[in-house]
């Protein structure tokens, strides 16, 4: 990885805290890798692939992103719907963009000069990943969380983003964390119209952006004109931890035992990263659990799965 003279994004580092979310500014709105034409020749690259996820924007908050793509199908090729995307009534996902060289390297210029502030306070950055996000007007991203830190950049349009704290037990509960880490299952993850009254609103446009934490619940409405948006993830040291306990966690739930809050009782949180870290060294790259590659994989990028 090379390091870039320039910043890209910019964030209150001085406050900057790992597992809370936090406005952003970046200077990519304008880049030529994350217009309309580039998009529609990425995915073409795609077609065909895990790479590319889609559905029509008949979808609501409360739609399991699980089955999204089968109940909301949408039948339009890439070409159609990013050309046509105001129109489209869709919502396209460009997975895993660092698997394309030319899109790695931009993951690298906009994540390697601010990647000492993070690892100041969260250290062992690992696992990039790129995810570009292209929707019609008036189109909602449904109520979800996520196995990654991510800082979500937008490029073209304006998105009401809803963030809720990754501690926050009542808008998405241990449980439902326990099995989306083993399994990335999402039915457990329920949307309630209620919860907008206790969620951080932040209403982006070009330039600006929103730093999300891992499994902070998040649910995106776009404006009245078509969204171009990428979203920058990656894992670390704690994310890794964290994750490895919920797997634990669920473990102990299947055998009817019922584990105490992770990060109630820090001696018990480190036997079970201890004992997840010796699960994983047993059973090898291919364990299951986890269900997330990051967990056994201490790769720089991530991969697709």
């Amino acid at each position: 990885m090379h390091a870039s003279k320039a910043a890209l994004i910019e964030m209150d580092w001085a406050n900057f805290d790992p597992w809370r979310m936090q406005s952003v500014r970046h200077g990519l709105a304008d880049h030529p890798l994350l217009q309309p034409d580039q998009l529609v020749a990425l995915g073409k690259r795609f077609q065909g692939s895990s790479h590319l996820f889609t559905f029509n924007n008949s979808a609501g908050a409360d739609a399991n992103f699980d089955d999204v793509a089968r109940l909301y199908p949408n039948r339009r090729s890439v070409t159609d719907t990013v050309q046509g995307i105001n129109e489209a009534k869709a919502w396209m996902l460009l997975r895993h963009v660092q698997a394309d060289p030319t899109y790695r390297a931009l993951i690298d210029q906009a994540l390697d000069p601010i990647k000492p502030h993070i690892e100041a306070k969260d250290p062992g950055m690992y696992y990039r990943a790129g995810w570009i996000f292209i929707a019609s007007p008036n189109t909602i991203t449904p109520f979800h969380i996520d196995r990654n830190h991510g800082i979500l950049l937008q490029i073209h349009g304006t998105k009401k983003v809803y963030v809720w704290d990754a501690e926050d037990i009542d808008v998405c509960s241990e449980h439902a964390r326990d099995c989306f880490h083993t399994r990335h299952e999402l039915d457990l993850v329920k949307w309630r119209e209620e919860y907008r009254e206790r969620a951080h609103v932040f209403e982006v446009s070009p330039g600006t952006g929103v730093y999300i934490p891992i499994t902070s619940p998040h649910m995106v409405e776009t404006g009245d004109e078509p969204s171009i948006t990428i979203s920058l993830t990656y894992s670390t040291h704690a994310t890794r931890r964290n994750a490895m306990e919920h797997v634990v966690h669920d473990m102990l739930r299947r055998k009817g035992i019922a584990p105490p809050r992770i990060g109630s009782h820090p001696l018990l949180d480190s036997l079970t990263y201890l004992g997840a870290t010796a699960m994983i060294a047993m059973r090898g790259l291919g364990s299951r659990p986890p269900a997330c590659p990051s967990l056994s994989r201490h790769s720089d990028y991530a991969v697709a799965d």
